[in-house]
């Protein structure tokens, strides 16, 4: 079963890589979020912070990050990132 990880977790997820790629998130403005709504439902998530940029595509769970000339820079795989949860029945 694939779970989809909440947003605040995929929020810190690019901001820790935007600070490895060598962003300022702590600049005025930090990371700044939008997001694409299709047929009222939230397809995905788009992150800028400085010249970086992420597209988080939730119905396939990746995470691409890009620099100001729009290379891809580095791709993660969400729904192997997730550890499974148990819930209690």
């Amino acid at each position: 079963m694939r779970v989809a990880p909440f947003s605040h977790e995929v929020k810190l997820i690019v901001a820790r890589t935007f600070l490895e790629l060598g962003a300022d998130v702590a600049m005025p403005g930090g990371v700044a979020e939008t997001f694409l709504v299709d047929s009222g439902k939230v397809r995905a998530h788009s992150y800028r912070c400085g010249d970086f940029m992420a597209m988080w595509m939730i119905d396939v769970g990746l995470l691409q990050f890009y620099d100001e000339d729009g290379a891809m820079l580095r791709t993660v795989n969400l729904f192997e990132e997730q550890k499974p949860v148990r819930l209690a029945a």
